[in-house]
C-alpha cells in the first residue's frame, strides 16, 4: 500500500480510537450500573460474561455484516439508526434535566439475579456491538480498496480497520474506561459531542447509501469525492472541538466555587 493509503486508514483508526474510547465509557457505565446490586464476586464474575459476549456479539455483527454492507437497505438502515441513536442521546441529555444520565439509567434498571442480570448485560452488550460495528463501518466503507483479499464482501483492508475499532472498543471498555469516565464526568460537552460525532457519521453512511447504482439520488464519485472527504473530517474535528471548547471543566468549576466559599 502507497503512503497515502495509509495515511488516510491511519487517520481513520484514530478516529475511530477515540469515538470508540467514548462511547465505550459509555457502555461500562450502563454495565456497572446494571451489576451493582450483586455481590462483588458475583459483580466480577457478571462483568466477566459480559465482556465474553460482548467479544462474541462484535465479531458476529461484523462478519455478518460483511456480507451484507453492499445491500443499500441495510446501509439505509444503518444510517438511519445511527441518526436515531444520536438525536435520542442528545435530546434526553439536554431536555431532561435535574437527574444526572446515571441516576435515570439506574431507575431504569430493576434488581435482578445473578444470570437474569447476566442475561440483561447480554442484551446490552449486542446493542453496543451493533453501535460500534456500524460506526466503524460507516467511517471505513468509503475508504479506497486496498491489495489485500476480500473477507466476506468486504476489501481486505477496510475489514481489518473495522476489525481493529472493535477490539479497540473492547479493549477500552476492559482497561481503560474508567479514565474515559472520569473524562465524561470532567468534560460532560464531550458525551455529547460524541454522539453529534456518530450522527455524522449516520450522514456519512447516508450519503454513501444515496450514492448506490440501485439509487444514484448522488452520483458515486461524490460519496468518494475529496472535497466530501474533507468536508466530513473538518465538520468532524469541528463537533470534537466544540465539545472540548464549550464544556465546562466541572472539577475546575467545583475547586473555584469552593475557594470562593472559604
Amino acid at each position: 500500500m502507497d503512503f497515502s493509503l495509509l495515511l488516510e486508514y491511519g487517520w481513520v483508526l484514530l478516529v475511530l480510537v477515540a469515538l470508540e474510547g467514548l462511547l465505550a465509557a459509555d457502555n461500562a457505565l450502563v454495565l456497572a450500573i446494571m451489576v451493582k446490586h450483586l455481590p462483588e464476586e458475583d459483580r466480577k464474575k457478571a462483568l466477566f460474561y459480559g465482556l465474553a459476549g460482548a467479544f462474541v456479539f462484535r465479531f458476529a455483527s461484523l462478519f455478518i455484516i460483511s456480507f451484507l454492507v453492499d445491500v443499500w437497505q441495510v446501509q439505509a438502515i444503518g444510517a438511519l439508526y445511527l441518526l436515531f441513536m444520536a438525536v435520542n442521546h442528545i435530546v434526553r441529555k439536554l431536555v431532561v434535566k435535574g437527574k444526572s444520565e446515571s441516576t435515570q439509567k439506574e431507575k431504569a434498571v430493576k434488581k435482578s439475579g445473578f444470570w437474569s442480570t447476566v442475561f440483561k448485560v447480554e442484551l446490552a452488550d449486542i446493542a453496543f456491538a451493533v453501535d460500534s460495528i456500524l460506526a466503524a463501518v460507516a467511517l471505513a466503507v468509503v475508504l479506497p480498496d486496498t491489495p489485500l483479499p476480500n473477507i466476506g464482501g468486504l476489501d481486505g483492508g477496510k475489514f481489518l480497520v473495522i476489525f481493529a475499532g472493535g477490539i479497540i472498543g473492547l479493549v477500552i471498555m476492559r482497561f481503560a474506561a474508567n479514565q474515559f469516565v472520569k473524562l465524561l464526568e470532567r468534560r460532560p460537552g464531550l458525551e455529547i459531542a460524541a454522539f453529534g460525532i456518530v450522527g455524522w457519521v449516520g450522514v456519512k453512511l447516508a450519503v454513501y447509501t444515496l450514492s448506490h447504482p440501485s439509487l444514484a439520488v448522488l452520483s458515486e464519485e461524490f460519496a468518494h469525492s475529496t472535497e466530501w472527504k474533507i468536508t466530513f473530517y473538518a465538520v468532524l474535528v469541528g463537533i470534537a472541538a466544540a465539545g472540548w471548547f464549550f464544556s465546562k471543566d466541572e472539577v475546575a468549576e467545583k475547586a473555584k466555587l469552593d475557594s470562593k466559599a472559604s
